[in-house]
């Protein structure tokens, strides 16, 4: 096991957070299997908190009301004002003091050093060294509240996209937060040359295997022993989908087939498919042929 350093066990995790900020919790991605990833959203009273520092690093969306904002972070102060359509960036193991006087609504996304580094190394394609972010206290970034819309999103409705979905977006957005807010200067990556026919030959066997399973990205770098960023950019080049569309479409295919056999009832063809209940399956089938799957069976 890797030793664990005097400095990293002072670090605190974000279940923790709320012992330094308390707050309401209005929704959360805990429990949903995210990987590298995970959602809380808060509704705050005015405070003046220290927090420690912690073990990921923090993204916070403001969603609702506007206050001034006052935050020590690397022994300096910055004082601003912020409401939604703002966001602030906290990096890992960085203590940071906070004070706002109005009540607000916030959606934190913590992103983990596992993840960071590993897309680091892959977008450099080289070894890096600590993942530091920029002090970040107002920022607008119509990137970053994109992502964050999403996961939030994803988050109050207990995940019906799937963990997938949410790894992709914290790739997305680790890669974005990399090239624009890190410390170190990002080294164009090599040009996408897609995947080979092998290749594709092996990883579309390995998801027709595992279609019914709950898929990661990980898991389908891994089969081509990649990683998850050049993954996704070799597959895009490819397929002209990044890997959670192309999973998705995978799905569909399958389920039109199914729906083919009469007696096959409408949530074992759902079961079989990868979503996660008929509910889900019938919002891609209307979001990708504007018809229920009852609709499409009946039409044949």
């Amino acid at each position: 096991m890797k030793a664990t350093t005097q400095q990293e066990t002072r670090l605190i995790d974000p279940d923790d957070l709320p012992i330094w900020v308390p707050g309401r919790v209005l929704c959360e991605s805990k429990g949903l299997g995210w990987n590298g990833v995970a959602q809380r959203t808060y509704r705050y009273h005015g405070q003046d908190v220290e927090i420690p520092p912690m073990n990921t690093f923090m993204i916070v969306q403001y969603r609702k009301g506007d206050t001034p904002m006052d935050r020590q972070f690397d022994g300096r102060w910055t004082r601003t004002r912020c409401g939604p359509g703002h966001f602030s960036l906290l990096s890992r193991s960085m203590q940071s003091h906070w004070n706002w006087t109005e009540g607000l609504v916030v959606s934190h996304l913590y992103l983990t050093d596992a993840l960071m580094t590993r897309v680091a190394r892959d977008v450099q394609d080289k070894d890096v060294g600590q993942v530091c972010l920029h002090d970040v206290l107002q920022g607008s970034d119509p990137v970053v509240s994109h992502i964050a819309d999403q996961l939030t999103m994803e988050a109050a409705d207990d995940g019906p996209a799937g963990k997938l979905y949410a790894e992709a977006l914290s790739v997305q957005l680790a890669v974005h937060l990399l090239r624009n807010y890190a410390s170190f200067e990002s080294r164009k990556a090599p040009g996408p040359s897609g995947l080979s026919q092998r290749q594709l030959n092996l990883l579309e066997a390995y998801i027709d295997a595992h279609l019914h399973e709950s898929l990661s990205l990980d898991e389908l770098a891994g089969v081509l022993g990649m990683g998850v960023w050049t993954f996704n950019r070799h597959l895009r080049e490819s397929v002209g989908l990044p890997a959670y569309s192309f999973v998705q479409h995978k799905r569909l295919e399958r389920a039109r087939t199914m729906l083919r056999e009469p007696g096959r009832a409408l949530k074992d063809v759902a079961a079989a498919c990868g979503y996660s209940d008929q509910a889900h399956m019938t919002r891609s089938f209307r979001k990708a042929l504007g018809v229920t799957p009852g609709q499409y069976r009946a039409g044949l």
